[in-house]
């Protein structure tokens, strides 16, 4: 019954994300938010770690969002429909030393915002460079995440890089750390979207999210 369950699950992953995925909106500023709608599903992660790549590996499109090679390229809130079940929000990087503070201080202060008043937010992804684990801007958003009691789940980018036994090494530091923290959700995903690790799952545990 369980394997059963789990191809179910599986098979609603693969339908959502099938279906046609829209950009709708970008907010770079508090006015500019949208009323609350479909379900949002959120992703955060420091710059260049893979964010781009892994919403489009999900979606199976190559330029849905935009990937690039200069970091902080994406400075708002993109928001993506999801065949008309699933809204998917796409957040600026961080850790972008060459951004002026006062960038970095608008987009706090927006995102803030954001994490704090959205009634429909089910959950953001966090995603985490496996070759290095958590840095002190991860903890930062953690921190963020805590305090606004927005339910957020670890996703590990890149896991055909490092070699096993130090990626199992990352995933347990990460699994104690995260132990620490309230809104933290205690499974940690393990992605590549070069090689299409650990996508049918996340797609499934989304789907699972989304409005029927």
């Amino acid at each position: 019954m369980e394997d059963e369950l789990d191809q179910a699950a599986l098979e609603a992953g693969r339908r959502l994300f099938a279906q046609e995925c829209r950009f709708v909106w970008g907010a770079a500023r508090l006015d500019q938010l949208p009323d609350a709608g479909l379900p949002e599903i959120a992703f955060a992660g420091r710059s260049n770690v893979g964010k781009s790549s892994l919403v489009n590996a999900l979606t199976g499109r190559k330029t849905l969002a935009r990937t690039s090679n200069t970091p902080g390229r994406t400075q708002q809130l993109n928001f993506f429909d999801l065949g008309g079940r699933l809204m998917i929000v796409d957040l600026p990087g961080y850790g972008y030393a060459k951004v002026s503070k006062s960038q970095v201080a608008a987009w706090n202060h927006v995102l803030r915002h954001f994490l704090k008043g959205s009634t429909v937010l089910q959950r953001v992804l966090l995603l985490i460079d496996s070759r290095h684990g958590l840095k002190d801007t991860d903890r930062e958003m953690m921190d963020m995440l805590d305090q606004a009691a927005v339910s957020y789940q670890v996703v590990l980018t890149k896991v055909d890089k490092p070699k096993q036994a130090e990626l199992e090494k990352v995933i347990a530091e990460t699994e104690a750390e995260l132990r620490t923290h309230v809104a933290a959700h205690p499974v940690i995903v393990r992605t590549s979207a070069e090689k299409g690790t650990g996508i049918p799952e996340l797609r499934a545990g989304l789907a699972a999210l989304a409005a029927s």
